[in-house]
């Protein structure tokens, strides 16, 4: 049982289809806080030869994850919740794996956050088929939109592991 607070909303989904939707949008609302955390950490301590190009990426990654930060939040508040987005909730609620802080070699922050973005990646794309059993179009295609570019970025990392 949920103990999610629901606000009135004029949207014609039912309010056991928002409180779910709710539940599974500040999931993804912590994981991704977490995971920007965690891409953080790799762009500000990598080293190595190629400092610049993943320094550089692992900025890009996170400004994304941000703006997926405030779409997620947006959606939670549009269907009448509340944004669960302190550091606070969000590690108690986060599934990532700590960021391992002797990943500072190139090879190894790709590693890790390879493993990270994999995994949110498959949270998100299960969450599209939850919001769409729960009538929620608005919200698959937000966790769809998010798919794409969490498939590209980690298909960008795992570029960076194949050796010729």
């Amino acid at each position: 049982m949920s103990l999610t607070k629901l606000y009135a909303s004029r949207i014609d989904l039912k309010s056991e289809n928002r409180i779910q939707l709710i539940d599974l949008l500040n999931l993804a609302l912590a994981l991704t806080i977490d995971l920007k955390s965690q891409v953080k950490q790799a762009h500000w301590n990598v080293k190595g030869m190629s400092f610049l190009e993943l320094h550089q990426l692992f900025d890009a990654i996170a400004e994304q994850l941000d703006e997926y930060v405030d779409m997620i939040a947006e959606r939670v508040t549009a269907l009448g919740g509340v944004a669960l987005g302190t550091v606070r909730i969000v590690a108690q609620a986060s599934t990532l794996s700590e960021y391992p802080l002797e990943a500072i070699s190139g090879r190894d922050c790709v590693i890790a956050i390879a493993d990270r973005l994999a995994l949110y990646g498959k949270t998100v794309r299960e969450a599209i088929d939850q919001s769409t059993d729960l009538k929620d179009a608005g919200t698959a295609d937000l966790y769809t939109e998010i798919s794409r570019t969490i498939d590209k970025y980690l298909w960008l990392l795992e570029s960076h592991l194949i050796e010729n």
